[in-house]
């Protein structure tokens, strides 16, 4: 699902990653046949699928827990890990070596609650509204970017995280229509996501994207199947291909994501993260008879908007860093 869903190595991106969704996906080198438009193509493609993954979460766990979702979904997650790790530079014992084990295991603990946290929101709110304030997290990584790590936000990157703001007032439309509780969860999981993003950042300074891919992995799924034990059921017959489906999702969707940082720079597909909305708004509407009002359409455009802005304005930024003198 949330799919997520970013390069670890490099600074945390401000477009959305293929949500909670995923655990962030090491970068590969680029190699010298640079593939634009393929890896824009599997960047969408992979938006497809963790959107369908998501409406697969939110159908199971209709009738599941969505800890208990989350937990099988990590163990073959798990898998995945483990058998990168195993193939990469020095194995298992390499990938696991961190400078900073309390923060990665803090990160995959983060992330997994995060996504238990937007599973539960797909239930109580739908898809589209879930995904549609969720949208806000690069603004948040923005926001708190200034205290947590002391950098310096100029007034056009406040004014995109205000406007943001505006974006998610438009969508839940507090005062205006009877305010639901639940509305509350994709705003903590947006902030939960921010913190792990900023911590991403913090552990890339001596880790490598490898090792922050294996912590994610093996902390996130102790941390969820010590929660998750309690919650465990028998599943359905009819429920196990569904099951499989959202497991082969998750595996299928990192490789393609892989492949796709190995074939151009992260920076220049993560715009395209945005078509997750796209699809998470016709599956919705077509799959899961969802609505989608007038203002959610409004503030998703307004949340978008401020994104790439702050996206470019990152963009502008580090080519004048590194910019000749």
């Amino acid at each position: 699902m949330p799919s997520p869903d970013s390069p670890v190595a490099a600074p945390v991106p401000l477009s959305p990653a293929p949500l909670h969704a995923a655990p962030e996906i090491p970068p590969q080198p680029v190699r010298p046949d640079d593939r634009q438009g393929l890896a824009i193509l599997l960047v969408c493609v992979t938006s497809l699928i963790f959107a369908i993954q998501d409406g697969l979460a939110r159908h199971l766990s209709a009738t599941y827990s969505p800890i208990f979702v989350t937990m099988v979904r990590y163990w073959f997650f798990a898998v995945f890990v483990l058998a990168m790790a195993a193939r990469g530079p020095g194995g298992l014992r390499a990938a696991s070596r961190s400078h900073y084990p309390v923060l990665q295991i803090t990160r995959g603990l983060l992330l997994v609650f995060e996504i238990v946290i937007m599973v539960a929101a797909f239930v109580k709110l739908g898809l589209i509204e879930t995904h549609a304030v969720f949208t806000a997290y690069p603004l948040l990584v923005v926001a708190l970017s200034g205290p947590v790590l002391g950098e310096r936000i100029g007034w056009r990157r406040w004014a995109a995280v205000g406007a943001g703001f505006v974006g998610i007032l438009i969508i839940l439309q507090p005062g205006l229509r009877v305010f639901s509780p639940w509305a509350i969860l994709p705003v903590v999981a947006a902030l939960m996501f921010a913190v792990y993003g900023l911590l991403t950042r913090m552990v890339s300074a001596k880790d490598s994207a490898e090792v922050s891919f294996f912590w994610t992995g093996i902390a996130g799924v102790a941390g969820i199947t010590l929660v998750g034990v309690w919650y465990i059921e028998p599943i359905a017959r009819a429920d196990w291909p569904w099951m499989a489906g959202l497991c082969i999702c998750g595996m299928t969707s990192h490789y393609l994501l892989i492949r796709a940082y190995s074939l151009a720079e992260a920076s220049s597909l993560q715009p395209f993260s945005y078509t997750q909305l796209v699809w998470v708004s016709l599956i919705g509407v077509l799959l899961l008879g969802e609505e989608v009002r007038p203002n959610v359409i409004l503030g998703m455009l307004i949340i978008v908007g401020a994104g790439l802005f702050t996206w470019w304005r990152s963009l502008q930024k580090a080519r004048a860093e590194t910019a000749p003198r």
